[in-house]
């Protein structure tokens, strides 16, 4: 099995349902250090997702993931709103015009994201962002990739629960970017929204392949 346009539309879909179900949960890791906005930018921006993937029918996954990153950039506030569009627009740029996604693709997909992501929010690894998700999930996709025969399925999961473990790790973290920045060593024992939300999004990408 490869993942093909049906994939990715399905993913983006489950996406949009993994935010509408967490929206009071990011909200509420948002309020403790940040501005209470995540969950319900996300929500907006994944629903508005759908609307515009109703709209265009895309024909690749590409294709799907650039209407993803241009809608995100311009309905999600904040910051997350140019990182996500960014992590999905480089992304989109990774996989091209192909009509299916292999795991060396998907890996190198989600490296892409990563390297979109920090080269927009200028962070590092420990700065307790999202990066601390991503990296972590790119990383063991590669490593899953890697493996001889590697199966999608398996390359997909690596990297899912690479990113919640990666957002897990952010709760005992000092942020040292955006607002939860201003806290300091009061933001100790939270765990970053970004990673959070990102882990949902990764995690989604399995069930759409399940």
């Amino acid at each position: 099995m490869l993942l093909d346009v049906n994939w990715a539309m399905k993913w983006l879909t489950l996406c949009a349902q993994a935010m509408a179900e967490h929206r009071l949960e990011l909200i509420e890791l948002d309020r403790a250090i940040g501005d209470s906005d995540h969950g319900e930018n996300m929500d907006r921006g994944f629903q508005a997702v759908l609307d515009k993937l109703a709209e265009a029918a895309p024909e690749t996954p590409g294709a799907v993931l650039k209407l993803t990153a241009m809608t995100l950039m311009s309905k999600v506030g904040g910051a997350a709103g140019p990182l996500y569009g960014t992590a999905f627009l480089r992304a989109a740029t990774a996989v091209g015009d192909s009509a299916e996604i292999d795991p060396a693709a998907w890996a190198d997909a989600l490296a892409a994201a990563r390297d979109g992501i920090v080269a927009r929010g200028k962070a590092e690894p420990g700065d307790k962002t999202m990066v601390d998700a991503w990296t972590p999930a790119a990383e063991a996709a590669k490593a899953a990739a890697d493996e001889a025969s590697p199966e999608i399925l398996t390359v997909l999961v690596a990297a899912a629960e690479a990113a919640e473990a990666g957002a897990a790790a952010t709760d005992p973290l000092v942020a040292r970017k955006g607002r939860a920045s201003y806290l300091g060593e009061r933001s100790i024992g939270h765990r970053d929204p970004g990673a959070a939300s990102s882990a949902l999004i990764l995690r989604a990408a399995v069930g759409a392949a399940a």
